[in-house]
């Protein structure tokens, strides 16, 4: 009689047992599921500085877009530092963070980009130049560009002046992108060419997508030449602007003609001293494109055409292939 009290009692506090178990279970569920209490934030991973620069630079930023985080103006000094830059995802309307020529940037990028310009002057008298253009991210608050130029005329070929350009992103949300750039432009050309200044370039610039594939971008600033052969060269301290404006008309894998955006971007350079006899103020419009033609590579092209006069050029042609990396 005891043993068989006792197993009566040993299968009652199992029974007892599994049902606990099986409420905690199912209350655990509802916590995963929502409908009681969220489940715990996952941690992100902390980055040394050696990690943030090698998974911005050499790392792969493409594929996981949710890594991405908005950053706003307000937690400019605290966040982003410390995080690799990723690529962010398309804006609110859809279309690609891309850069054009001609336009003023507003993002950050991860990529190489070779340009050709061919400018026509009065009576024939026409120039070339060549540019090698690198935009490299070092974490998602700071990037650097830099340009390797070269310049040729009627009368010689010469490497132009070398820029470096620190870039800061100030905010960016799923629409919205804020910048602030300072470059330095250093005396490694030829006067003859328009070149041998030495000066900086403090500039805010936007980029914006809110509905379908239209994008607008632009952004102001002001460039100052401070020393090299300023007067030979013609160089004189500028009010710049830019507003461009362009529309996507197909998805990005449909190459050759991916990414098909057409814009016009208008930019605006106006005097603000008396160092040079150069016209006080230049208005220009560039009508332009840009493709996927696959594997990262891409094709951009635009006509500059002045408005203003005294005419530096009558217009200029531009052209560009630029690898994504």
């Amino acid at each position: 009689m005891k043993s068989d009290k006792l197993k009566r009692q040993s299968v009652v506090l199992m029974l007892a047992g599994l049902t606990l178990t099986s409420g905690y279970s199912f209350a655990a569920e509802d916590d995963v599921a929502g409908n009681k209490e969220p489940a715990p934030a996952l941690i992100e991973r902390e980055y040394s500085f050696g990690d943030v620069v090698r998974q911005s630079v050499l790392g792969d930023v493409y594929s996981d877009p949710s890594q991405w985080r908005e950053l706003t103006i307000g937690n400019f000094f605290t966040e982003g530092w410390d995080k690799p830059w990723v690529s962010p995802p398309t804006g609110g309307g859809g279309a690609p963070r891309q850069g054009w020529l001609n336009a003023y940037e507003g993002v950050f990028y991860r990529l190489s980009l070779g340009i050709f310009g061919w400018q026509h002057g009065e009576n024939n008298n026409d120039s070339y130049s060549g540019n090698l253009v690198t935009f490299t991210p070092i974490n998602s608050r700071f990037e650097i560009q830099t340009e390797i130029p070269v310049s040729s005329n009627s009368e010689e070929t010469n490497f132009g002046d070398f820029r470096i350009q620190g870039r800061f992103l100030l905010s960016e949300s799923r629409n919205f992108t804020h910048t602030f750039n300072l470059s330095f432009r250093t005396p490694t050309g030829d006067p003859v060419n328009g070149n041998g200044v030495a000066s900086i370039q403090p500039q805010y610039q936007f980029w914006g997508n809110w509905w379908k594939g239209l994008v607008v971008r632009g952004g102001a600033g002001f460039t100052v030449p401070y020393a090299g052969d300023i007067s030979e060269a013609g160089a004189r301290s500028t009010f710049d602007a830019n507003l461009s404006v362009g529309y996507y008309m197909t998805p990005h894998d449909m190459t050759p003609f991916g990414d098909m955006v057409w814009y016009v971007a208008t930019n605006l350079n106006q005097a603000i001293d008396n160092r040079a006899p150069n016209g006080d103020t230049m208005l220009s419009f560039s009508p332009g494109f840009r493709t996927h033609l696959g594997m990262d590579w891409y094709m951009l092209g635009t006509v500059e055409i002045p408005v203003t006069n005294p005419q530096p050029f009558e217009y200029q042609v531009l052209f560009s292939l630029m690898k994504v990396y």
